[in-house]
């Protein structure tokens, strides 16, 4: 079975008017690991991604997902 990681943080930014540099300064991430996590190029590390749940106070499940990409 083929997934992705599925993300929302940009929801999740755009909810609570931050940038991604705001948020990437309140979990001690660089600007561009935000950037990359959220178009997909980057799968965030187990700490990363709590650390997100963790600052916007949701489930993890909420902001990730995981999506299953079709075996053509």
């Amino acid at each position: 079975m083929n997934v992705s990681l599925e993300n929302r943080i940009h929801v999740f930014r755009a909810e609570h008017r931050m940038t991604q540099s705001d948020l990437a300064n309140e979990i001690g991430v660089s600007r561009k690991t935000i950037s990359t996590i959220e178009v997909g190029r980057f799968v965030p590390s187990t700490v990363i991604a709590l650390k997100i749940a963790q600052y916007f106070e949701v489930p993890v499940e909420e902001i990730f997902s995981l999506k299953e990409l079709s075996e053509d």
